[in-house]
């Protein structure tokens, strides 16, 4: 009997483990482009179809339960089918917007950029039928970026197909859509938190590229912040701005961000437009926020890898401001996550409050730093806060805390703040960098 026993015992945990993916990819199918921004933080980004409270809450039990019973040993392939079927649903409800690159990620319908292109490239691409649409504006990066409509006889994967033909020096790719990372379920705050005092963020400045946030919420009450729009509809307020920007700069009752007091530079790259999130987007907001001058830059979204955002992170980090960005949170089989396996770019991990990396947490080529990403709260849009779970949520803390130790905006100065970072930070594995930050963020809740 014994014997039996320990073999039956690690059937029941391979079909806990099972049963807990499929749920989880059941209740995953079919969410919007926000990467399940749902519950009481709520929304969809870039105007995507929002498919509601229950799910989110769905999903956030399926969560919770996968912790309790399976820890880390969540179906990697799960997460992974999960992920296939929500891009492919994300272009099917949006198909006049958006079509899908050669690996299925979702990218703006007849666009193609072209990264620094010649003359005689682009005349080339228009004796091909090519026509330009627009200069997008990165000059503050040192780039130029051309975006270019295909003829009407070719998919988006043909044309930058055939651009790479005509010139195979040249630098061409999709107009990727980037995406959020994280969960907000049904769970409110509690009035208390942990006790803990956080460290001021009083005259550190941090840059957001996300969507809008609620600028008038109390948690955001005395600080500065200055909002620019990068997509039609832009700037909008919207549940995933607003709980990443709570988390680094917001302070309401007990709870606080990693750097409460900073100031906010915030770029909407969603808007209203389900093409929201796009790459162009991304760079441009990058270089607006080198023109802002601001030091460290929040990016709590994901996507692949992309010729003109990879250009961009290179310019930002040349001049000295650093990029903080999320894994994502479709596992550890997932292709790797963009922006955070830039090498420029500081990955952070989500871990939950035994210091464990979430067993959804991404795959990212580097991870730098882990964070909270459970058992955390945030603001929401109805002015009060809610449980939050996800990568999203774990970057701006470590954004914060580098921005509250920069003491200056050149490489000596971000370089002397990631050591020091790196020093506070509490030893917990390999999976989790140099260790984890922000844990005095952490606010109980039901």
């Amino acid at each position: 009997m014994a014997r039996d026993g320990a073999i039956e015992e690690p059937r029941v945990r391979r079909w806990r483990r099972a049963a807990l993916g499929a749920a989880l990819a059941g209740a995953l199918v079919g969410l919007p482009a926000s990467g399940q921004i749902l519950g009481p933080v709520g929304g969809a980004l870039g105007g995507l179809p929002d498919v509601g409270q229950t799910v989110g809450r769905t999903t956030g039990d399926v969560l919770d339960r996968t912790d309790r019973l399976a820890g880390q040993a969540l179906d990697p392939q799960a997460l992974l089918d999960a992920r296939a079927r929500r891009l492919a649903e994300i272009i099917r409800r949006n198909s006049r917007f958006l079509e899908a690159d050669d690996a299925g990620n979702p990218v703006v319908r007849g666009e193609v950029l072209a990264v620094g292109p010649s003359a005689g490239a682009l005349a080339a691409a228009r004796a091909a039928g090519f026509t330009v649409l627009r200069q997008s504006d990165v000059a503050a990066l040192g780039l130029q970026a051309v975006v270019l409509a295909p003829p009407a006889s070719l998919s988006v994967r043909a044309a930058v197909a055939r651009l790479r033909r005509l010139d195979p020096a040249g630098s061409y790719d999709f107009n990727h859509v980037y995406a959020g990372a994280g969960v907000a379920t049904a769970a409110p705050a509690t009035a208390g938190g942990d006790g803990a005092e956080a460290a001021t963020g009083v005259g550190a400045r941090v840059g957001l590229i996300d969507t809008g946030l609620a600028e008038t919420l109390p948690v955001f009450a005395g600080l500065r912040i200055e909002t620019r729009g990068f997509a039609p509809g832009a700037p909008t307020a919207a549940a995933h701005g607003t709980a990443t920007a709570s988390l680094i700069a917001g302070r309401l009752g007990a709870f606080h961000g990693a750097a409460p007091g900073a100031g906010l530079y915030v770029a909407d790259i969603f808007g209203a437009t389900p093409a929201g999130g796009s790459a162009e987007a991304l760079a441009q907001a990058l270089a607006w926020m080198v023109e802002a001058r601001a030091p460290v830059i929040n990016v709590s979204l994901v996507g692949p890898p992309n010729a003109l955002v990879a250009a961009a992170v290179r310019a930002v980090s040349a001049r000295g401001a650093r990029i903080v960005a999320a894994v994502g949170n479709d596992g550890p089989a997932a292709p790797p996550a963009y922006p955070a396996s830039y090498p420029q770019v500081i990955a952070v991990t989500p871990v939950d409050a035994h210091g464990r990396v979430l067993p959804e947490a991404g795959h990212a080529l580097h991870v730098d730093f882990a964070a909270p990403g459970a058992g955390i709260s945030a603001a929401n849009l109805a002015g009060g806060l809610s449980a939050v779970r996800g990568a999203s949520f774990a970057a701006p803390i470590v954004a914060g805390r580098l921005a509250s130790l920069m003491r200056g905006e050149s490489p000596s100065d971000a370089a002397a703040a990631l050591a020091e970072l790196a020093k506070q930070a509490r030893p917990a594995g390999r999976a989790a960098g140099h260790g984890v930050v922000g844990e005095d963020v952490r606010l109980t809740h039901r």
